[in-house]
């Protein structure tokens, strides 16, 4: 007989594994700088969540409000509550013990009750109960034992609207998100929009800021779309890194490149702020590549999705890879940023980024951050 639940895919497993390889100079030596912040969505942030905590750095998260699909969208239609998808999602990341039953009952999800979660739900009914979506927040966070918080980055009722890059306009995220062409730029339909200031005071005493990895324009940006996120990121003295996405799977960022990515982070109030960019390629850029080059001959095939097939059977024939090159790294940095461009795949899932490999990522900006404060 079918099971009635179903569990939200994570990667807990590939964080349990590279938990055991990190040294005891390894977990010093990221403990010595540093507090992180997380700055995403539900379905991104949770990886640099787990990656940082698997460091033993100080973490936490500031996430979207703007979700309004699935059963997030239907409870803030019909209950009028804050969105707790994507909090669930990243309280779920801190959660001490990743086996212990409440934390996996908290991602189950009731295919005969409209697709809720029981963490939404959970969060749903004690905002109601407590009056206060923080406080609800604060009451799973104690439940799951997480290891870190986990801030909506306002408290508002906020509708994200969206201009494609063929001209038309979206209101909504979940639209947004699966748009049929590459969104232009976002903004937030209210005017009158304040942040949550314990999302502020993170950002502002953060040494590390993490942008991602996540949805671009859904995920990401409507963090920063609210006034007082992007002022506390410039009075912050930590350093910022974006973490851009492998491949495209959605609408929103579908052809765009990694300097078109970077270049949308730049355009929404990032310019000047961004420190790295963390961008994925199969092999070391080269100066005389081009893009097909970097791509086209890790499998051996033509086409530019080719280099995701290698990650092995059954990928879908309609995920792309985020392109970059030589010249494309370049003229990111000119912009400001400093590329680091690695492989960060993980091998059996070409949209996941091999936790290893972001961990030693994470180490080097982490060594950076150090040696410029010196």
């Amino acid at each position: 007989m079918r099971s009635p639940f179903s569990i939200d895919p994570t990667q807990t497993a590939a964080f349990e594994r590279i938990r055991e390889t990190l040294s005891p100079e390894a977990r010093r030596e990221a403990r010595r700088l540093l507090r992180a912040v997380v700055i995403g969505g539900g379905t991104g942030a949770p990886v640099s969540i787990k990656t940082l905590l698997s460091m033993g750095v100080e973490t936490s998260a500031i996430v979207a409000m703007a979700d309004d699909g699935g059963s997030t969208g239907i409870l803030r239609e019909e209950a009028h509550v804050t969105p707790p998808g994507d909090i669930r999602k990243c309280l779920v990341a801190f959660a001490a013990d990743q086996r212990d039953p409440l934390t996996r009952a908290f991602r189950y999800r009731f295919e005969f009750a409209r697709n809720h979660t029981l963490g939404n739900l959970m969060l749903s009914a004690l905002e109601d109960a407590t009056g206060s979506f923080p406080a609800a927040i604060q009451i799973c966070e104690d439940l799951l034992h997480c290891r870190g918080h986990v801030y909506p980055s306002t408290l508002d009722n906020i509708v994200l609207c969206a201009k494609t890059r063929d001209g038309r306009t979206i209101e909504g995220q979940a639209k947004a998100c699966h748009s049929n062409t590459a969104l232009e730029r976002v903004w937030l339909k209210e005017e009158d929009v304040a942040a949550y200031q314990p999302a502020v005071d993170a950002i502002e005493g953060a040494d590390l800021i993490v942008l991602g990895p996540g949805s671009l324009f859904t995920s990401i940006i409507p963090n920063l779309l609210v006034p007082g996120i992007v002022e506390a990121i410039r009075r912050s003295k930590g350093r910022t890194v974006f973490v851009c996405s492998l491949a495209d799977m959605q609408g929103e960022t579908w052809g765009l490149s990694a300097e078109e990515h970077v270049g949308a982070l730049l355009e929404h109030g990032m310019s000047g702020l961004v420190d790295y960019a963390l961008i994925h390629t199969p092999k070391p850029l080269r100066s005389w590549e081009s893009v097909a080059d970097v791509y086209d001959e890790v499998t051996g095939r033509e086409g530019e999705g080719a280099a995701l097939d290698s990650a092995g059977p059954g990928v879908n024939p309609n995920i792309r890879p985020v392109r970059i090159d030589y010249q494309m790294a370049k003229r990111i940095q000119n912009e400001g940023p400093l590329v680091i461009a690695r492989n960060l795949v993980d091998p059996l899932r070409p949209t996941w980024h091999d936790p290893q490999a972001l961990r030693d990522a994470f180490a080097g900006v982490i060594k950076l951050c150090r040696s410029r404060q010196r």
